[in-house]
């Protein structure tokens, strides 16, 4: 082990290393030694240095004083912050370090404890963000580095520039700020599990995953971000073939791909247009699956995302292939099927996992975000409530279940009617629910007969019923809740119209 005494190799150039992500750290420092530098490094991080045969000088030896209270001090001496604090520009800065007796540390290598993975007291870190905070304001002087991917990169310049640039140090700076400030939030977030459905105060850690081509329209820039350290079934998905992806692909393709996972356990199908479904089914398989999505709006499908639950098959994929298609997404692809799809040089053919929940929606609004509860609750069939004469038959239960999955994921106002688990009509985003009905019983085309009508809102009036009546539904799902709830039931009742309440309501703005 390299020890330090008072006046010794007071002008070369050292390196605190402190990491608990030990990935890359040896050939690090390594490469550091070969060009020259000290290394300073602290507990774990030291003995891994040690047991691979480097030589390091402790932190203990270099500050003189031993770690205690079970390490939750180690760092924090004047000799480690005053040497990463002082401004170089400053000669009495210097003058004091050298009258003191301290070393400059022209570098710092932290990441912190991993407290998302493991939540606790011990987790939280001081000494590991106070190196980097220190380090990073002090970037006129001092390198910072948190993250492992980067050692190759700031190797190379020093070993080309003799140091790191002006440049480097200030984009090292910030992105340990960000490294900080994110660690911080998941603090806070660990702090507020327990506790309000909405907290007092969000602080959000997001980071860029990568740039689209473009944002909701050309002249639009757009990029993806994911929170920091968040788990999401896009950074694991396959990219088989396709071009880059706009922002209105992404957005589609999610509302897609979470739609269909939302359907049954069986082969199910869905088309998505504006982040609306246009077309959605479940059959016994994904063929028949994916043509009756496709028949429920088929002018609607053109340029639209395709989300299946199973394996495509070659099958579908040669179906796929005689529409114009943005995005295709699905478990799994049969060898055949990727080759046929890859035709199509522009169809984005993306292999996922499930999707996993989001606990909260974002809305930006003037000088803040609105903020609510993600709606994922669908309602528990075991208290809906059939209001009418007539009680629903089985098969009126299977298309009213499937019926209300539907109408929870489309814009408001909302109609969807559906036969046999196929959704034959969809009126979204309208600013009347007559008219929403309207525009699906055109679209079911008399295929809704004996099928299903859900709405996403309370009728409000008893002629809210005329789009079942008219596509000849015989079952109608909504959540209830209207001052004339009696005058409804009764025009119900006297078209023999069985009806659900499920005491829940999908408003989607």
């Amino acid at each position: 082990m390299v020890r330090w005494h008072k006046g010794e190799n007071l002008n070369s150039s050292r390196a605190l290393l402190s990491v608990y992500d030990k990935t890359g750290i040896v050939d690090f420092a390594r490469n550091l030694i070969d060009l020259g530098w000290e290394i300073i490094s602290s507990g774990g991080t030291a003995n891994h240095l040690l047991e691979s045969g480097l030589d390091v000088i402790e932190v203990s030896d270099f500050t003189g004083a031993q770690e205690m209270l079970d390490g939750r001090v180690k760092t924090l001496h004047p000799k480690i912050h005053g040497g990463i604090l002082a401004d170089r520009s400053n000669q009495e800065h210097l003058k004091e370090l050298e009258n003191r007796g301290i070393k400059p540390i022209d570098l710092v290598v932290v990441n912190l404890y991993p407290f998302v993975k493991d939540p606790g007291i011990e987790l939280i870190d001081i000494g590991g963000p106070t190196m980097v905070r220190a380090a990073a304001k002090n970037f006129d002087s001092v390198g910072v580095v948190v993250d492992p991917s980067k050692y190759e990169s700031v190797i190379d310049e020093i070993r080309q520039e003799g140091s790191l640039t002006p440049k480097t140090r200030r984009d090292l700076a910030r992105d340990a700020f960000a490294h900080t400030a994110g660690y911080d939030s998941e603090i806070v977030s660990w702090f507020d599990e327990g506790q309000e459905e909405l907290p007092k105060s969000f602080h959000l850690s997001i980071e860029k995953t990568g740039e689209l081509r473009y944002g909701e329209n050309p002249h639009q820039v757009g990029a993806r971000y994911r929170f920091t350290n968040a788990s999401s079934w896009w950074d694991k998905s396959i990219v088989h073939s396709g071009k880059p992806m706009s922002y209105l692909n992404i957005f589609d393709t999610e509302a897609a791909w979470r739609m269909v996972n939302q359907l049954d356990d069986e082969p199910s199908a869905v088309v998505v247009k504006h982040a609306n479904p246009c077309g959605a089914a479940t059959a016994k398989t994904i063929e028949e699956a994916y043509k009756a999505a496709h028949e429920c709006d088929p002018i609607s499908a053109f340029g639209g995302i395709v989300a299946l639950n199973r394996r495509v098959t070659t099958e579908v994929s040669e179906k796929l292939s005689e529409i114009f298609t943005e995005v295709v997404i699905a478990p799994s692809y049969e060898d055949k099927a990727v080759q046929k799809l890859k035709e199509n040089t522009n169809l984005r053919i993306i292999e996922a996992g499930p999707p996993t929940s989001y606990k909260f929606d974002y809305r930006n609004v003037d000088g803040g975000l609105l903020v609510q509860t993600s709606d994922t609750h669908l309602g528990d069939l075991s208290e809906w409530v059939v209001v009418t004469e007539r009680q629903p038959n089985e098969s009126e239960w299977i298309d009213l279940e499937f019926a209300w999955k539907i109408v929870a994921s489309v814009s408001s106002n909302g109609i969807v009617l559906s036969k046999n688990r196929q959704a034959v009509g969809i009126g979204v985003g309208q600013p009347n629910r007559r008219d929403a009905a309207r525009i699906a019983t055109e679209k079911a085309a008399g295929r809704a007969t004996g099928g299903a009508c859900a709405s996403d809102a309370f009728f409000p009036f008893r002629d809210g019923l005329d789009a079942a009546i008219d596509a000849s539904a015989s079952a109608v799902i909504q959540p209830g809740g209207s001052v004339r709830d009696d005058e409804v039931i009764e025009a119900a009742n006297e078209a023999n119209l069985t009806m659900v309440f499920t005491g829940i309501r999908h408003f989607r703005h």
